[in-house]
This record gives structure tokens, sequence and C-alpha cells, in this order.
């Protein structure tokens, strides 16, 4: 995973400080590989221990392992794949146990848990009604847009609505995050892996790698990594409620 994809997966951790290296970093990188903790440090006005704790947060065993890993970025010149298999490996990458953990518990905790996606990712919606249900925990799904603002309209703090949407921008769905987060109701998010307008509502964002694919004028986007993203949602469910 690169550099920036980790800063984005773990943005939840990061704090201001922990902002300005980051942006020191990407601004610098070809000298950054060349630097000691020390000499990176004084150029920062911070100390390394600082430098280490922001390298394990994004998942690095420490400091040089991060500057390795950006060391072996900028000598790479591999093209991006799309095959299934590295959309797969990207996605296992991608999930964090603790997003995964904290998901749970605010699943389990609600009063009511309403799922809400548009198209293709309804049928996901469906599954983790039925994955909750085997957990004992009670979800609703509606296909109808406006049963799922009459639901919403009866919802509050205590419950949470679970929106799946790859790109993250679509209407319909960004529509009933709005009326969601008017009232205070609390948003789990699954998306594609990148920046987008859902998020921004979401008190959780999970994500797969999933990136959208035209064929022949067909939508042939691979749904696999979102099935892996829930799965491994489930499956802590069920180990641990």
């Amino acid at each position: 995973m690169k550099f920036i994809e980790r800063v984005h997966k773990f943005e939840y951790k990061l704090n201001d400080t922990d902002d300005q290296i980051i942006e020191y970093i990407e601004q610098n990188k070809q000298s950054f590989v060349s630097q000691s903790i020390q000499s990176l440090a004084a150029n920062l006005y911070t100390v390394p221990n600082t430098i280490t704790r922001l390298s394990k947060k994004l998942g690095y065993d420490g400091f040089s392992h991060l500057k390795n890993s950006i060391k072996e970025e900028l000598e790479s010149t591999k093209a991006p794949e799309d095959s299934s298999y590295s959309l797969i490996q990207k996605t296992f990458e991608l999930i964090d146990m603790e997003r995964i953990e904290t998901t749970a518990k605010i699943l389990h905790d609600a009063k009511h848990v309403l799922f809400f996606g548009v198209g293709d990712t309804a049928d996901f919606c469906e599954i983790m009604v039925r994955n909750l249900r085997v957990g004992g925990k009670t979800a609703i799904h509606y296909i109808h847009r406006h049963e799922t603002v009459h639901m919403i309209d009866q919802m509050n703090q205590q419950d949470v609505l679970f929106l799946i949407s790859l790109s993250g921008e679509t209407p319909q769905t960004l529509e009933i995050a709005k009326r969601a987060s008017e009232k205070g109701i609390p948003i789990i998010s699954l998306t594609h892996f990148t920046r987008n307008s859902l998020q921004e509502v979401a008190v959780i964002n999970l994500y797969c790698f999933t990136p959208k694919k035209i064929k022949n004028g067909y939508n042939i986007t691979d749904r696999t990594p979102i099935m892996i993203l829930l799965q491994a949602l489930s499956q802590y469910y069920w180990d641990h409620f």
C-alpha cells in the first residue's frame, strides 16, 4: 500500500502534527529517503518519537520501514493492476480491524439498524441484514426510497444508518445521508477507496478497493471486494456478539 493510501486509511488517527509531517514527506519524497529521523525531526521542529509514532499509526513497523517503503514507491515503475486478484489483495490491505471492531460495536448497540444501497449494492444490504440476524440482531433494508425515508423519520441518535455506495456520490444515497445527518443519526459508509462526499457525513468510513469499470456500455465493476469487507465485519460480529 502506498504512503498516501495509508494516510487516507488511517486519517482518523492523525492529529495536526501528524498532518504537518505527512505534508513535508509528500513534498520532499526524494530527499526524505536519505534523511535520518534526527534530521527530519529537526527540520520539522519536533522530536524523533513523534515521527516513530506516526509511522506506527500508518501501519509501518517503524521509521525505517516507512522510509524504505517510500523508497520502493519512488523506484517502482510497475503499472497498477486491475485483475480480480489485485483488487482482492488491495481490499485485504484496506481492512482495518480497529474500524471493524468499532463498527460491530455500533451495530450491536444500536436500537435500529437500517441499510440502504441503490442498484446492485442493494443485494449486499440484504446480505448484511441476514448476517446480523444470524447474530441475533434485527436489521432492516427497504428497496424503495419512500419506505427508507419513512423509517429515517422514525429513527433517532440511538439508531444507525449503514450506507453502501461504491462511488460515494450516488444522488439517492447522499439524499438519504443528508436526511439522517440532519437528525443526528450516526452513519456508517462503505465505499471504494477514494475521497467522496459520503465519507464526509459518516462517523465510520469502511473501504474496499473496486474502481468502476465499464465495457461496451455495461458496468462490469468487480463486486467481490465488497463481499470481502462485509464478510470480515460479519465474522467479527458473529465471533464477539
